[in-house]
């Protein structure tokens, strides 16, 4: 049965342009990074070349009065500010991600929204609230990305992401925050992520392309989706970078597939952004993105 799924999922990748003309190649490459300790350092990722912005995940516990969680898998929280701050000096904004696939974080309130802007203000990014301990020292993150992975039609997120807009926070001179999304494929997002997207503040959508079998066969009409509804803010095609990085493999494409498959279509969007990569401990095994930076 699992081959059978795989078989029609590469199917539904293979109906393509017969060759590869990428027009509207941004050069852009998202990976998510925090997810095993085995995947070496975020210095590490960003001294690879490979990738335009980092994202750590995940803030995992919110919502829930003075409960806060970070999840790195393990990895030494005293180096981390370090590297970012070197990230950010080769030109790599690093961001963190609140969600993930744990089920203790909500926004049932406005206040709650409001609560998570104050914490996030005053552990990652200028704020110094005594009794907020910031687990990166001085080090001042480039952006907040929301990651859902449950929800209810009354949360507020559009509140946090009007709140992030409204105080304009800066991770240096210069600098304005990357607020970007990642939701699931099928269009509008179930995790109920919409409201907060249709706010049209958002930079950038990185589109899961993966953990779905009928996205990943009916991918060209989901993309053509959220590309139209959103078409002032940048989609990313989001891939696993190996089958072992997706639920039972669903939504891996081979590089040559996405060569000649993918990127001929979703480039021909004008708001195509680039490609999200999950994550940053597969793509080390894999090497995927030493093929898609080329062609992203």
């Amino acid at each position: 049965m699992m081959m059978l799924v795989l078989a029609t999922i590469m199917i539904g990748f293979l109906i393509a342009p017969a060759s590869a003309v990428l027009e509207n190649k941004t050069g852009q490459v998202t990976v998510f990074w925090g997810r095993n300790k085995n995947e070496g350092s975020l210095r590490e990722a960003c001294d690879s070349g490979r990738y335009t912005m980092v994202i750590m995940s995940f803030l995992d516990v919110y919502g829930h009065g003075s409960k806060y969680h970070l999840d790195l898998s393990g990895h030494p929280l005293g180096r981390i500010g370090a590297d970012i701050k070197h990230c950010q000096f080769k030109g790599v904004p690093v961001s963190l991600s609140i969600g993930g696939f744990g089920g203790h974080y909500s926004l049932p309130t406005k206040q709650s929204a409001l609560d998570l802007f104050d914490h996030l203000w005053n552990a990652y990014f200028g704020g110094s609230k005594k009794g907020v301990h910031r687990p990166f020292g001085d080090a001042w993150l480039d952006g907040v990305d929301f990651f859902l992975e449950h929800g209810t039609p009354y949360e507020h997120y559009d509140v946090l992401a009007r709140e992030l807009a409204k105080h304009n926070i800066r991770a240096g001179p210069g600098k304005l925050l990357h607020l970007t999304a990642t939701p699931h494929c099928k269009f509008p997002d179930r995790f109920f992520i919409k409201k907060a997207l249709d706010t049209g503040i958002f930079e950038r959508i990185h589109v899961r392309f993966y953990d779905d079998p009928d996205c990943a066969v009916f991918w060209q009409q989901e993309w053509e989706k959220w590309t139209t509804a959103y078409p002032y803010t940048k989609i990313y095609f989001g891939l696993p970078a190996s089958p072992e990085a997706a639920k039972g493999g669903q939504g891996y494409v081979h590089p040559k597939n996405v060569y000649y498959g993918i990127l001929p279509v979703v480039q021909t969007a004008a708001n195509y952004g680039g490609v999200m990569i999950w994550n940053r401990y597969y793509d080390k095994l894999s090497d995927f993105s030493s093929y898609i930076d080329q062609w992203a």
